[in-house]
């Protein structure tokens, strides 16, 4: 790991401006995804921020029913929070999925939507990476890329996003309210947040450089039963394969209204309209028009190519269990 200063912010304001005056200054939260990194020499930050101590782990209702959780909320926390259980399963269930319980207690809701591809040769200083350093070369388009991206991809990148919980607020229509280095706020609806990689790869949000994540806000949970359904390779501590986020309001075999959002298939979490528009009025058993359109578009490469077929079947079951079939 390379030298770096260490400032402990004691204001969100100072903590942007610090940010802001440094373009290679980093937030340290709970730190399971930036410290990995730099160990790696992948992130070589010359000042690491901590903005641990800045009064934002916590979880406020709103007048309309929703949640804020402030950007500092422990993904062990807002998975047990009752409130979230009870309006947001979708939310706990994608938050128990991910990582290990050790990495929850510590990971961190905005830090959770901020954390980086887990891509093996972004990881590895050694192979070209156009995410770690643009105009290199993407090393997984003719190398092993099971985990890699079907739909969103460039022939700059292929990776994936790895976050469960994100999938989960993209379904929810979540909202990221930030505020930068001047003080000025504004809010970023999830859809709006992550990046596709096109040929700037290297850039994963719409976020400024300096801007801070005060909280997410949750709006009042939409009628239907809630499902998050993740497949991997091993029963924990893995990223998914496929995992699909869904609410549908169902009734007599029929779907009134559906969300559904893909998780392990693009470099954002992946939710497509037209998709929801074909499951509405459509039997609960006949997923294949949505799949179809959820899927327009997608391409394997090689190793990754099972994803797309298996992308349908978990559709397919998750729509059946929020269903009660």
């Amino acid at each position: 790991m390379k030298p770096f200063e260490y400032l402990r912010a004691d204001s969100v304001e100072a903590a942007a401006r610090a940010v802001a005056a440094r373009p290679d200054a980093k937030f340290l939260a709970g730190g399971t995804n930036l410290l990995d990194l730099m160990k790696l020499q992948v992130e070589a930050p010359t000042l690491v921020v901590d903005i641990n101590r800045l009064g934002l782990a916590r979880i406020e209702d709103l007048p309309d029913g929703g949640l804020r959780v402030g950007t500092l909320v422990r993904n062990a926390d807002l998975a047990a929070d009752t409130r979230v259980r009870q309006r947001y399963p979708v939310l706990s269930r994608a938050l128990l999925a991910g990582a290990s319980g050790q990495l929850r207690n510590k990971a961190t809701t905005g830090g959770n939507l901020l954390q980086r591809t887990r891509c093996y040769y972004f990881y590895d200083p050694g192979k070209p990476c156009n995410k770690r350093t643009p105009g290199s070369g993407c090393s997984a388009l003719e190398g092993f890329n099971r985990n890699h991206a079907v739909l969103g991809a460039s022939e700059h990148c292929i990776a994936t996003h790895p976050s469960d919980m994100a999938v989960a607020m993209r379904v929810l229509d979540a909202q990221v309210e930030t505020v930068d280095a001047a003080g000025a706020k504004r809010v970023i609806p999830i859809a709006d947040f992550h990046r596709l990689p096109g040929d700037t790869p290297h850039i994963d949000s719409n976020l400024r450089h300096g801007e801070f994540i005060t909280s997410v806000v949750l709006p009042p949970p939409p009628p239907g039963r809630q499902v998050y359904r993740k497949v991997r390779d091993r029963a924990s501590y893995a990223f998914a394969l496929v995992s699909v986020a869904a609410i549908v309001d169902a009734a007599d075999g029929v779907v009134r209204n559906a969300r559904v959002a893909f998780g392990g298939l693009a470099h954002q979490p992946w939710r497509v309209p037209a998709a929801e528009q074909a499951l509405s009025g459509a039997r609960v058993d006949d997923t294949q028009a949505a799949a179809d359109r959820a899927l327009s578009g997608a391409r394997g490469w090689g190793h990754n190519d099972f994803k797309i077929p298996l992308a349908r079947r978990v559709l397919a079951g998750v729509i059946a269990e929020t269903s009660g079939s």
